[in-house]
Order: structure tokens, then C-alpha cells, then sequence
């Protein structure tokens, strides 16, 4: 693995509330960050939406599973683990993805991020989380 990915996976695995200054680091001051419910434009912009991130998240891990290398561009996969104040009644809440990262310069200009957004957020929530692990159980009936 190459120094900026190792790196990326260092700083991420250790990411807190109290250590975000660290994002420079690793991303470039013209970074776009996607995922399933964002996209963010520049670090200034990336740096807000983690602090806004942290506020209820009591705590984070990233298991990275695999890690691939191809020129400028790497792809993680991962488990994340998150323990939120609002989500399964502050149980851990373990969902599985990957990322995108496209280097320049040894820092990351573009970062996506792939995982299944109701296994993490809306089957987490009181009423309607039943209802949406009922939906996924009957489509896999069909």
C-alpha cells in the first residue's frame, strides 16, 4: 500500500472530534466528497460537515478489509462501526461500503463513498426501521 493510502487509512481509523484538523492532511483544499446523502465541495466545506458529524456520534471505528491501487486512484473497502446518540438507541450501528479516492499530489481530490444508506441510518430509527427491514425481507421472498 502506498504512503498517502496508508496514511488515509491511519488518519481515518483515528478520527475523533478532537483531531479534525488532521483532514488536511490527507485531502486536498479542493476536494469533492460524495456519498449517499452529500456532496461537498473544498476542505473548508468538508471540515464543517464532519464537525456537524460528530456532534451526536459518540463513537467510530473503520475496519478496512481490502485495499486496491490502480495509477492515481484507490478503492477501500471497510466495515464502519458507529455508536450515535440518535440511532438504534445508542447501540452500535455496523455497516459495510467502500471508497473511491483519487490522488493528487499524495492528497485525495475526490473521495466517494458507496454503502447502503437505510442498513445505516433509516432501519435504525424507531417505527420505521421495522417497517424497512420488512420491506427487504419480502423483496428477497419475490
Amino acid at each position: 500500500m502506498n504512503m498517502a493510502i496508508t496514511q488515509f487509512v491511519n488518519i481515518y481509523q483515528s478520527l475523533s472530534k478532537n483531531n479534525l484538523d488532521s483532514l488536511t492532511l490527507i485531502y486536498d483544499e479542493n476536494i469533492t466528497f460524495v456519498d449517499p446523502i452529500h456532496t461537498i465541495c473544498g476542505l473548508p466545506s468538508l471540515t464543517e460537515y464532519f464537525v456537524h458529524l460528530y456532534e451526536n456520534l459518540i463513537s467510530s471505528q473503520f475496519h478496512m478489509e481490502h485495499t486496491y491501487q490502480c495509477d492515481n486512484d484507490a478503492f477501500l473497502y471497510w466495515t464502519m462501526v458507529i455508536t450515535h446518540k440518535k440511532l438504534n438507541k445508542g447501540k452500535p450501528v455496523s455497516v459495510k461500503g467502500h471508497s473511491k479516492l483519487t490522488f493528487k499530489n499524495d492528497k485525495v481530490i475526490y473521495h466517494r463513498d458507496y454503502f447502503d444508506l437505510g442498513e445505516m441510518l433509516y432501519e435504525q430509527l424507531p417505527g420505521i426501521g421495522f417497517l424497512i427491514k420488512k420491506v427487504k425481507v419480502r423483496a428477497g421472498d419475490a
